[in-house]
Parts: structure tokens; sequence; C-alpha cells
């Protein structure tokens, strides 16, 4: 599940890296898209963001995910040794 959030990540930065190019691009190179630069650094902060905010729910969940399965781990440990006592 973690590795969807990199991945998204990864393309929402890309688009904020793209976003940021075209804000240092003059307007005649620009034909039929929006030349405002200040909207272009808008959109690559927001994209920037958002990309940033979904790789940080990417090592959350990661993270949870290890957590989980460590438990679970030691939970079988557990029961394997009181088990093991009784017989």
């Amino acid at each position: 599940m973690s590795r969807n959030f990199y991945i998204l990540a990864a393309t929402l930065s890309l688009f904020a890296v793209i976003s940021g190019v075209m804000s240092m691009l003059p307007s005649n190179l620009q034909p039929g898209l929006p030349a405002n630069g200040s909207l272009w650094r808008t959109l690559a902060l927001l994209l920037l963001l958002a990309g940033l905010a979904s790789a940080f729910i990417g090592v959350m969940s990661h993270l949870f995910e290890q957590v989980d399965r460590n438990s679970e781990d030691a939970r079988r440990a557990a029961r394997r040794k009181r088990r093991g006592e009784k017989n």
C-alpha cells in the first residue's frame, strides 16, 4: 500500500518540477498556455506540498505495517512458547 503513495509522491513531484520550469520560460514559448509566472509557481508549490504529504503518508503507512508485522510475529512466538511449555 505504501508503494502506491511513493509512486504518487514521485509523480506529483515531477509535475511540480515541470511547473517550476514553466514559470521560468518566457511567455512567447508557451502558446495557448497560461503565461502568468506566478500561476505556474503557485501550481508548482501546491503540487510539491501534495507530493510531500503523499510521501509522508507512505512513510507512516509503511511504519505502521512494519509495527503490525512485528507485533504479530511476537504474538505467534509467545503462543508457540506457551504451547511448548505445556507439553
